[in-house]
Formats: structure tokens, sequence, C-alpha cells
């Protein structure tokens, strides 16, 4: 395209968004509707916001790529479990949003309900996740605009870094689901034309015919082992992490009313699959045609199938489309951030409950979210691989899934067990994901071992947040003894997936045992009491919580 018109499809679709925003923003300015939009959003805009926030740049991106490398099960791998992921954290959202219905931050819940030490650990964690969130979002869009016209990587980034800031910065959560809601429905609709469009562009059916050749045998091997070792069980486990310890879901789990929680994740979980696997197959189309990326930067792949297969009409929806995506994640990751600087760092560590003022609060978030895309702009210019720093950072959420999940359910966990347990997670998890431990029988046995492990618990927590705790027991215990025989000897080779699997043993087997030793039930009534709005919160009101925390 011609970068006047890249500049006015920038300034339509940016200007747009700051003017929605600026419409919702209030002269009085309150933390909590900051925040969460004081928890009281409905099902058209929740579903909406929700299906916009998990359909990022990067998940369109690293679809394509799992096509490209895995051939057609890797976008089915990478769209089909990362939908499931979002329909398995309604039921662990509902139990959240009963113990705990005014919160904002998943941190600022395990603040309440062990300590400092656990709230730090994940507020650490989605600080790091979120502003890796925002470079690879900010890597899409500069690589997008660098193939679509005559600008710059570099400038490409920084627009889209300005023009994200820009509408988010005002108004906050409200600003970010209020402008999902738009570009879910120009994601979609341009999704639903542009496939089908490329697909014929490209050849038809009959490019899978003539393009055979350029497949290996595990490429065009639908029920592929290398695909699903290499990108469908990691990113089972990565997903499911993301789904319990990313605070970009968590705060729209906090956002929606409680009543709508399920049928919010429900449609989310449809739309998301539907265009994300679609996405991908522009890899598989790639693959097929013998097409190289650019620069040999699988990142060049969706874009460079555009330039390539669409009409110029047709390049500007596809412009908007990724644009709306990438911006749709990128100004949940600022809110994130945000909440978390608000509530975790400010709200409760610095002022203390009670104590702390909302307008500064506010003024907290918004320098938040300047630091943060600053921060994210340094690291664009390294353009990182987007699925490989996707499936890192949801491992290392990994090493959190168990403590936070029966935290909220089981009465002895204590802050030893959860602090334990996610540090000896992560100690584990670094030196299998890297590498770093010498290969020899015992090693090898014991990661085997372990990861044989990871799949019962991944799989009996998928079954318990549906089924309850004795069939999440049985469906653990039976996944891990249909596993072994093909696991045991072969998992250790898979860095990624043994990785993963070995944070989730980890930090299982630590706190559960440390867990069993605590004779101090824990009142989940106190979770209500310890947490709620700021605006809202009187004298009278903090001098009982304080007492309470005591």
């Amino acid at each position: 395209m011609q970068g006047w018109v890249v500049i006015a499809l920038l300034v339509l679709f940016y200007g747009g968004s700051l003017i929605m925003s600026l419409r919702i923003s209030k002269k009085s300015e309150n933390a909590d509707e900051y925040m969460t939009a004081g928890g009281k959003i409905g099902f058209g805009i929740s579903a909406a916001s929700m299906t916009a926030t998990w359909i990022w740049a990067s998940s369109m991106y690293a679809s394509a790529t799992s096509g490209y490398t895995y051939g057609i099960s890797g976008p089915l791998h990478y769209g089909l479990w990362g939908a499931l992921m979002i329909l398995f954290i309604y039921p662990f959202g509902k139990r959240i949003r009963k113990v705990a219905p005014k919160a904002h931050t998943i941190a600022e819940v395990m603040y309440a309900r062990h300590g400092r030490s656990s709230q730090l650990m994940l507020a650490v964690s989605n600080v790091l996740g979120s502003v890796i969130s925002l470079t690879t979002n900010l890597i899409a869009g500069g690589a997008l605009i660098a193939m679509l016209s005559p600008f710059s990587f570099g400038q490409g980034v920084i627009a889209i870094a300005g023009g994200v800031l820009l509408y988010t910065v005002w108004s906050g959560f409200r600003a970010s689901v209020l402008t999902d809601v738009a570009q879910v429905v120009a994601m979609l609709g341009a999704a639903a034309i542009l496939i089908p469009v490329i697909f014929f562009s490209a050849g038809g059916p009959a490019m899978f015919t003539e393009g055979a050749a350029n497949l290996t045998p595990e490429q065009s091997n639908f029920f592929s082992s290398e695909a699903f070792l290499n990108q469908g069980a990691p990113y089972i486990a990565a997903v499911l992490a993301y789904a319990i310890g990313n605070q970009t879901i968590a705060q729209r789990l906090f956002a929606v009313r409680e009543d709508l929680i399920k049928p919010t994740f429900i449609t989310a979980t449809v739309g998301y699959g539907a265009t994300v696997i679609g996405i991908g197959m522009l890899g598989v189309m790639a693959l097929y045609l013998g097409i190289e990326p650019l620069g040999g930067d699988l990142n060049n792949l969706v874009p460079q199938m555009a330039a390539t297969y669409l009409p110029p009409t047709l390049i500007a929806l596809f412009f908007v489309m990724i644009i709306g995506s990438l911006s749709s994640t990128a100004d949940s990751d600022l809110t994130a951030l945000s909440a978390i600087m608000m509530a975790d760092v400010y709200g409760q560590n610095v002022a203390g409950r009670g104590k702390a003022n909302p307008k500064r609060m506010v003024f907290i978030g918004r320098i938040t979210m300047v630091i943060a895309m600053a921060a994210a702009l340094y690291f664009a210019t390294g353009k990182m691989n987007i699925l490989d720093m996707l499936v890192f950072v949801g491992a290392l959420w990994g090493t959190l899934v168990f403590p936070v999940i029966a935290s909220f359910y089981w009465n002895r966990v204590s802050n030893v067990a959860f602090t334990v347990g996610t540090l000896s997670a992560m100690a584990a998890f670094l030196p299998v994901r890297f590498e770093l431990i010498p290969a020899n029988p015992v090693t090898n046995f014991l990661i085997d071992v372990l990861s044989i492990v990871g799949v019962g618990v991944v799989i009996g927590l998928m079954a318990f947040g549906f089924f309850g705790l004795k069939p999440a027991l049985w469906a653990g215990g039976i996944a891990s003894v249909i596993v072994t025989p093909f696991a045991l000897g072969a998992v250790h080779d898979y860095a990624v997936l043994s990785g993963s699997l070995v944070a989730y043993a980890v930090s299982t087997i630590v706190t559960t045992l440390i867990s069993l030793r605590n004779k101090k039930p824990f009142d989940f009534a106190l979770l209500a009491e310890r947490t709620g709005e700021f605006d809202a919160i009187t004298p009278e009101k903090a001098a009982e919580a304080a007492k309470s925390a005591r």
C-alpha cells in the first residue's frame, strides 16, 4: 500500500478509538472503574472483549508459523487447544468471583489469601508476561507496516505504540473493553472474507496436490506426533497457565457480571478457535506453495501471503484486521499492568488498604502505561520469535497454576507451601527447558517420570474445574498411566514439553506435601473482606479489614 493510505488507516482506526475513549472519560476519575469497570459489564461487551483479547496479532502469526512448520495439524493444535483453554477458565473463574467478588487482580487476592510473597510472584510474572505480550504485538505491527508500505519496521512499531497508548491511557480498562467491540467485529468480518479470497487466489484445492512434494512426511501427516509433541502438548500446558495466571484474563473475569461468566467464555471459545485456526491455514498454504518467508523471518508469513494474493482494497481490510487484533491485546496488557501497579503495589503495599487515594491511583495507572510501552518499544527492536516467546512465558506461569488454583479451594494451602512450591518448580523448569542438565540415564529417567506426573496434573486440573476432586484424581491418574509407555525414555528429548510438565509436577508435589502439614485451615470468607473497592472504602471498613488481616 502507499504511505498515505497506511497513514489514513492508522489515523481513522486510532482516531476513532480515541474518540470512543474520550466519550467515556470522567472529570472525577474512579479507580475501580479504571481497573475493572466496576464489575458490571454485560454479556455482549464482555464476550467481545474476551474474544478480542485472546485473538491477538501474535496468536495469528504464531498459528501461521505453526502451520508452516508442522503442516496442516499445526494450526489445529494451536487454535483448538487455545480455544478449549478459554472454556476451562470459567469454572475456576466462578469460584474466584464467589470468594472475592470485588477484587481487581489475582495477585490482590493472593495477598489476602497468603501475603506478600505470593502476591509478588504473581505480580512479577504478570509484569513480565504483559511486557512480552506488548513486545510481540509491536513486533507484529512493525512487520506488517514494513511489509505493506514504504515505512520501516521501526516507524511501524512507533506508530502502533503511540496509537494504542493514546486511546487507552485516558479511560483505562473501560476504553479497552469498549474499543474491543469494534475491533472484534472488524477482525471476525475480515477473516471471513480474506481467508477464502487468499485460498482461491493461491490456486484453490489444486495447491494441495501440486505442492505436496514441498512437505515432509511428518508435515503431511494429519496426526503428526512431531506436531503434537513440539506444538500441541506444550501449548496445552502453556495456555492453561495463561488462563490462570494472566492478568488480562483475570481483569475481564472481575469485570463481567458474575452471572454472565459462563456464556461469556463459551462465546469467546468459539470465536477464538474459528479465527485463529483459519489464519493459521495461511501458513499451511505457504508451505504447500513453497514460499520462503522474507528475510527468513516466520513473522513475515501472514503479511507476505496477504501482499501476494490480495487486491489493494482487501489488503487495506487485512491491515485493519491485524491492527485491530494487536491493538485489542496491547491495550489489555496496558490496563493489566496499570491495575497491578494501582492495586497491588500502591493500593496494598505503599499506601495500605483504606489509605489509598483513588485519584493518585489513576495517575499511577497512567504513568505505568507510558513506562510499559516505552519498555516494549525497546525490546521490540530485537525482533524475537513470537511462538518461542509465547510458549516460554506460558511455561513460567505453569509454575503458579496448581498453587493458585489450590489456594481457592483447599483451606490448608499456606503461604510457605505456595512460595516454596512455586520457587521449586521454577528451579526445576529452567534447567530442563534450556537443557542445562547433563544428559545421562538417571537425569533422563527423572525428567520423564516428573513429566508423566505433570501430564496427570494438567488433565486432573482440567477435570477438576468441571467435575470436582474425585473425577479429577481418576482422570489424572488414568492419563499418567496411559502416557507412561510412550513418555518413559522419550519425553526428555522434547525440552519445551518436558520443561512445562516438570514445572506442573514439582509445584504440585511440593505445594501438596507442605500443605498437608498445615494445621491452621483458612477461612475463605476473609477474602471478600480483605479485597474490594478502593473508591468505596470508609475509615470503618478499613479498620475492620486491618483487624481481620491480623
